[in-house]
């Protein structure tokens, strides 16, 4: 049975570089087969067709900020992550992104705990590799960077939750702020201080709703 590796960038590339280095007969005694894709859409087809054939993948590596697949509300490489620990639930991932916010990382780690959470600032061609073999034999790998993103939350103590990411969605489809309550089980008043929180993190206070979805989809929360 062929050892199948998932590879999603919009950088095409990029996805070659992975494939070049990782079809290297010291990477793997089992040859695999690669499956890529350029975005969320071809991801997530690819990924639902896998499943319905019962063809496991193994290995997925996911850059973070990809073109949306909006029909299916997939954002970004988080959410393809989600899908593929749903219906692939074997699959071991790495996660590589440019953004090693203190948001992004809490999110990735709270929602995907993935094996591998790289920097991409980090990883060069010579330690590509060798990553990837330390996450197949079993081994969690995080970046310098990313660790760092990890104590700096832990020093401000802000607890990032699945609801401050609905809120976040809910106000970049246009949901008003009154209404946001018949979409998720808060009050307006909790919901009005967990935005302001997310605001003073995001843009010190400075800037309206729009300013702060502009940021958020810059750093790839949507």
């Amino acid at each position: 049975m062929p050892f199948n590796i998932l590879i999603v960038d919009d950088h095409p590339m990029t996805v070659d570089s992975y494939v070049n280095l990782l079809s290297d007969e010291s990477f793997s005694a089992v040859e695999p087969l690669f499956i890529k894709s350029y975005n969320c859409e071809t991801a997530y087809k690819e990924i639902r067709s896998l499943k319905k054939q019962n063809i496991p993948i193994d290995f997925a590596i996911l850059d973070v900020s990809l073109p949306a697949y909006q029909q299916q509300n997939i954002s970004n490489g988080i959410d393809l992550a989600t899908l593929i620990k749903e219906t692939h639930p074997g699959c071991k991932i790495l996660l590589l992104t440019m953004h090693t916010e203190i948001f992004i990382v809490n999110r990735v780690i709270e929602e995907i705990c993935p094996q591998g959470f790289i920097s991409k600032s980090e990883v060069n061609f010579e330690s590509f590799p060798a990553i990837c073999k330390k996450i197949l034999s079993g081994k969690i790998i995080y970046s310098d960077e990313i660790i760092k993103s990890q104590k700096k939350l832990a020093q401000r103590n802000f607890d990032w939750g699945e609801y401050d990411s609905q809120i976040l969605n809910l106000l970049s489809q246009g949901i008003k702020m009154i209404d946001i309550p018949n979409h998720i089980p808060l009050s307006l008043s909790s919901i009005e201080k967990r935005k302001a929180i997310i605001k003073n993190h995001f843009l010190l206070e400075k800037g309206g709703d729009i300013e702060l979805i502009n940021k958020i989809k810059q750093l790839g929360f949507l």
